[in-house]
């Protein structure tokens, strides 16, 4: 089973997902996205921010996202975590593509 790691901008923060499908879109200059892995709690432990992503992401049956939104495409050989990052913060290494109608100060 292949599993993808996509990274990407959305609304100012960097998203991480984990799917199972990813294919250039019919639609020019987007990517698919398919088949979204959550982890599944078996223990107490329930990590806040991949439930946030689940219920965002709960009746999606794909995404399709700008290519110039995308930051990095891996495949790996397990699943990680789904997250949602701030890259605004002290100490972010990635820089957000400059976008139409957005000011860089």
């Amino acid at each position: 089973m292949q599993i993808f790691r996509i990274l990407f901008h959305n609304n100012g923060r960097l998203y991480q997902l984990h799917a199972r499908q990813m294919s250039q879109s019919d639609i020019y200059g987007f990517v698919e996205i398919r088949d979204l892995l959550f982890g599944e709690h078996t223990a107490l432990i329930i990590d806040p921010a991949e439930e946030k992503l689940k219920a965002e992401f709960e009746d999606v049956e794909r995404i399709l996202l700008p290519m110039h939104a995308i930051v990095r495409i891996d495949q790996v050989a397990t699943q990680g975590q789904n997250k949602i990052l701030d890259i605004d913060g002290i100490g972010s290494n990635v820089t957000p593509f400059p976008l139409p109608g957005k000011h860089m100060d």
